[in-house]
């Protein structure tokens, strides 16, 4: 049986199906560069509810785990994972009705979609997933010259190169969906006609 958090939360969602009575509407507000994410930046993100409750911050990595962060008490009260009061890597606070947490120097680590959940009336309420990653990097190979043959043709001439297999196939695929579509119209034209003629 596949114990992940992750189905675990989504059977205690499924416990507390009947608390239907109330709504609940939560907005995550992050900052306009979330995008442009540093590592050793600080990201901070805010939870904006109608209600004045508790609520809790979690991180869904890559590969979909869920790691608790920190519950805020309707009194202001956070307490981290392992039932800490402070975080070396975390701060949170309330305001009134809005919650927020702050990624004090962003890691790798930290990567992930984050999201405030509140539990109200037995039913937990989810906020979007802000999603925080760092930038995608792309190293550039350095230029070097390639080497040239005893005639002087280097081998990136043109007349030398190999075909890319893959726009070769993509040639295939499409002549081979265009002869399908004309065999296929074809015969729906010669059915058609042949109804009419009866």
């Amino acid at each position: 049986m596949d114990t992940s958090p992750a189905l675990l939360l989504l059977l205690t969602l499924g416990f507390c199906e009947y608390g239907h009575g109330a709504s609940l509407e939560i907005k995550l507000r992050s900052p306009k560069d979330i995008s442009q994410l540093r590592v050793g930046q600080k990201l901070e993100l805010e939870c904006h509810t109608d209600r004045n409750h508790g609520a809790s911050w979690i991180r869904q990595d890559r590969s979909g785990s869920l790691h608790f962060i920190v519950f805020i008490s309707s009194l202001s009260r956070a307490t981290f994972q392992g039932g800490q009061k402070t975080s070396t890597r975390f701060e949170a606070s309330k305001d009134s009705s809005i919650h927020r947490l702050a990624v004090k120097s962003f890691t790798p680590q930290d990567q992930g979609s984050y999201f405030c959940v509140m539990n109200l009336n037995q039913m937990l309420h989810f906020s979007p997933g802000q999603r925080a990653f760092l930038p995608v990097t792309t190293a550039v190979a350095p230029s070097t010259p390639g080497p040239t043959t005893q005639r002087g043709i280097t081998e990136g001439d043109s007349c030398l190169r190999t075909p890319d297999p893959y726009s070769r196939m993509q040639e295939d695929l499409d002549s081979s969906c265009l002869t399908f579509l004309c065999v296929t119209l074809a015969g729906l034209c010669l059915l058609l006609l042949a109804t009419t003629i009866v």
